[in-house]
């Protein structure tokens, strides 16, 4: 039994100096309920007058208005920020008697009237001030903007009994107890993120619940819970739940993907019934997702500065009409009764063109027949084979959307993708099946062999049921064919969608650009490739080697996929003909005979020398090498051959051609501070982000909102996160990338020119030049690898003798302050390529801070 709160604890109040708090914002006002009742309310308000709109910001339990101090510092110009304590909470008045959810709503209404906010109103919500603000949002939809919610819930799906966490604070003898009796729930939430928060701000958020009668409204709204169907407030929830079906208006959805109060379930849903939402997920983010995630103010103040603007994201133009001409099966369907090789499985299954357009057709019946609608998402975990490519074109064919993440990314990197795309079906051999199940994949079971545990159909099932089931009629040209995830190389793997129509303008440019035609062959030893073969009308097969480790390619096992195939065409990473080169003396007469069959050698990924260009003439010497460059996002862009790089000559970079037909490249120029804020140009030797427009770009990043909202907000231009420069003759140059530039005090400094300056030393294997102490006033760093270097174990960057380090600064053409050695550099996951210089920068800094005291090698 909790005893009455004392005058002193009831009292409102006003919160002590906290950091990120501005005092100036808290003010109390006294505000009568319907009953008459007075109290006096806590509220931060930024105090705009004659504002454009307000936003309307309401915090659940056990937190108060301190959650949304960054967004009151985000302010979009005009708005206003109203951030209220709800009563019994923070440091508004302490009750007498718990307030029951229609109440709440009806007192948010109460003191929006007093404060005399009329719309536009636009409500930010979080935890249980989700609901409590949609409550609000529907009683005053005259008013209403558009609403934003944070890691909320307004109902619990079929079959839920609600967030574990909350119902086990609920149990019988615990609530009194750890959200009354003692701080432990205030305490816990806060606890939740990820690296933890700082002290000071757990101590903010503790601060109005110091006594046991001020935390008496932390359990109240814990009981005030509708977990069963009789509770008292159930009815208010579902009005709610179902109300917001009814709402017209733009919505916002941000949300913490490692909450353990509120999964994906609860995501899935509020999707369901805000099917407009725009959605961007933090990635590492708890719970608290405004302290997680700082970054969500500047990204609400955009959102909402796009609605004064009129539009939600900025506009694209449209991709050319010719585009839907051709579907991504129409070389599939127009080959249907050659009997030559469409793919091979090196060592295994060949299936002619025929039998792969019979099987698409009764694979896409089936798969309708089986539950995969237009739309549907469908991940894809199987590996490499004659299966993989049919279950792809089929799930095309029947209007799915395929989703594909490299396996590379390892299981963790794994799941949050798949997760992050809410699939709704799962094609996978037993081991692709068994780690759906870990992963904790939902939807539909397919086993692409033999029947595996849970699932509900084989691919040879629904290829028997689609023989008398009708093929489903084609989707619209602009509805999703694809979630593709980039290699996580630069942070978190990050979905990529596109169109049918964007997809067949990337394999119509392909096949125009390198001039394909039925008559070649394709090897590809980067497996998201290879199932582009029938796309571009071209048999395909994919090398006997580990997809997860493309350095492990060997010169004979790429010569026998071009001998089972016939190939004219080779696509692999920089990794790959590393080793391809290194291994060609095992290669046979009949070996090389397979690979001088070869007019084409294509290598993306990662930047390409023309020295491993060179080194391959003993290998493909009939090929012409090219190397494409692009991105998960937009691929290709620009293309350059091995006598284009030599004639370009030495540069400021990697030289990768000129932009192909149909596409633009700009730059947006560096600012002293080394943002790229400058206006798009296509002036020669301004160094830039570089900027692509064409019709094969990406749709948009899926469930990262703010992501896409930054890097098109140029409209119809992509923003790469690659900078580069165009020289005189429009080839583009790329130096580096956006988040690798070095901000020193004298302007900002690319490293890929200095690498590759002091990769021509004798004596060095490799290098990267990192930025070292903070932005604006740091310094470069060169590490080296020594090309006799043979250390084993995790790289340790020692200082570099006076003789190496000299060498370096005398080639540099920046001021080195420091040069390391190391056995190695980090790189990435996928192309074994590209080397992580962010972790070489956190290594060199840990180790010219005095870490641990590096030794000179």
């Amino acid at each position: 039994m909790t005893a009455d709160p004392t005058t002193a604890d009831r009292a409102a109040g006003s919160p002590p100096a906290l950091p990120g708090l501005d005092p100036a914002w808290s003010r109390t006002l006294v505000v009568a309920d319907a009953a008459g009742t007075k109290h006096t309310w806590h509220v931060l308000d930024n105090g705009v007058t004659d504002p454009v709109g307000t936003l309307l910001c309401v915090h659940g339990n056990p937190t108060w208005s301190y959650l949304w101090r960054r967004l009151l510092a985000a302010a979009p110009p005009g708005w206003r920020v109203v951030a209220p304590d709800q009563l019994g909470m923070g440091w508004s008045d302490r009750l007498a008697a718990p307030r029951p959810l229609r109440q709440r709503v009806a007192d948010l209404g109460d003191l929006t009237a007093a404060l005399g906010i009329t719309g536009p109103v636009v409500t930010v919500g979080h935890d249980w001030g989700g609901v409590i603000s949609l409550g609000w949002a529907l009683e005053h939809r005259a008013d209403l903007r558009g609403v934003v919610l944070c890691n909320t819930a307004v109902a619990m799906p079929e079959g839920d009994w609600g967030p574990v966490l909350i119902r086990a604070a609920d149990a019988p003898g615990v609530r009194a107890a750890v959200t009354v009796g003692t701080p432990v729930f205030v305490r816990a939430t806060t606890a939740l993120s990820r690296p933890a928060l700082p002290a000071e701000v757990r101590r903010a958020f503790a601060a109005p619940y110091r006594s046991r009668a001020r935390r008496r409204s932390v359990g109240d709204f814990v009981a005030d819970i509708p977990f069963s169907p009789g509770h008292p407030s159930r009815a208010a929830q579902e009005a709610i739940a179902e109300g917001i079906r009814d709402l017209d208006v733009p919505a916002l959805l941000l949300w913490g993907p490692r909450d353990p109060v509120f999964g994906e379930r609860y995501l899935t849903d509020l999707r369901g019934r805000l099917p407009q939402a725009r959605l961007h997920r933090y990635e590492g983010a708890s719970h608290l997702l405004p302290e997680d995630a700082p970054q969500y103010a500047q990204a609400v103040a955009q959102w909402v500065t796009d609605l004064d603007a009129g539009s939600a994201v900025p506009g694209r133009p449209a991709g050319p009409a010719d585009g839907a001409a051709r579907r991504l099966w129409s070389a599939l369907e127009e080959r249907a009764g050659d009997d030559t090789a469409a793919v091979v499985e090196v060592g295994g299954t060949t299936v002619t063109w025929a039998a792969l357009a019979a099987r698409v057709r009764h694979l896409a019946a089936g798969l309708a027949a089986a539950g995969v609608r237009p739309g549907s998402r469908v991940a894809l975990l199987v590996e490499p084979s004659a299966d993989l490519t049919a279950a792809v074109y089929a799930v095309w064919r029947a209007g799915g959307v395929v989703v594909v993440a490299d396996k590379g990314l390892g299981f963790a990197g794994m799941r949050r993708a798949l997760r992050s795309a809410a699939v709704d079906a799962v094609i996978g051999s037993g081991r692709g099946l068994a780690a759906a199940r870990l992963m904790g994949l939902r939807g539909i079971r397919i086993a692409a062999g033999p029947r595996a545990r849970g699932a509900a159909h084989t691919l040879g099932d629904l290829e028997a049921l689609g023989r008398s089931a009708p093929v489903p009629a084609e989707v619209p040209a602009d509805d999703d064919c694809a979630v593709l995830f980039t290699s996580g190389a630069t942070g978190p793997a990050k979905g990529v969608v596109y169109t049918h129509r964007q997809a067949a303008a990337q394999t119509a440019l392909v096949r125009s650009a390198y001039g394909l035609t039925a008559g070649d062959r394709l090897v590809a030893a980067f497996a998201p490739f290879a199932i582009l073969g029938p796309a571009l009308g071209i048999g395909s097969a994919v090398p006997d080697v580990d997809v997860t480790a493309p350095g492990s390619l060997t010169a004979a096992a790429l010569a026998d996929a071009a001998a089972a195939v016939e190939a004219t065409v080779v696509f692999a990473s920089p990794a790959a003909l590393r080793r391809v080169a290194a291994t060609a003396e095992d290669l046979s007469d009949a070996q090389r005979q397979a690979l001088g069959r070869v007019r084409l050698l294509m290598s993306a990924g990662a930047p390409v020398p023309a020295s491993l260009l060179r080194s391959l003439r003993e290998v493909v010497p009939a090929a012409d090498a090219h190397t494409p460059y692009g991105m998960t996002e937009v691929l290709p862009v620009a293309d350059v051959s091995l006598a284009g790089i030599e004639a370009a000559g030495d540069g400021e970079g990697v030289c990768v051609g000129a932009p192909l037909p149909g596409v633009s490249v700009r730059v947006s120029p560096l600012s002293p501070d080394g943002r790229a804020d400058g206006p798009l140009t296509d002036s020669p030797g301004t160094t830039g982000e570089v900027c692509v427009r064409a019709a094969h770009v990406k749709d948009r990043y899926d469930a990262l909102w703010a992501l896409e909202r930054a890097t098109s907000r140029d409209a119809g231009w992509h923003r790469t996160g690659d900078v580069g420069h165009l020289d005189a003759e429009g080839r583009l140059w790329i130096e580096g990338r956006l988040q690798h530039v070095v901000t020193t005090a004298a302007g900002p400094v690319t490293p890929v020119g200095i690498e590759q300056r002091v990769e021509r030393l004798e004596g060095v294997s490799a290098a990267a030049a990192v930025g070292v102490g903070p932005a604006g006033t740091q310094v470069v760093a060169v590490v080296v690898v020594p090309s006799e270097s043979r250390r084993r174990g995790r790289p340790r960057p020692r200082l570099a003798g006076p003789e190496l380090a000299d060498a370096v600064r005398s080639v540099a053409g920046a001021d080195v302050a420091a040069v390391l050695t190391v056995p190695a550099l980090p790189v990435d996951i996928r192309h074994q390529s590209k080397v992580d210089r962010g972790e070489v920068a956190r290594r060199a800094s840990r180790a010219l801070a005095g870490a641990r005291a590096p030794r000179r090698s």
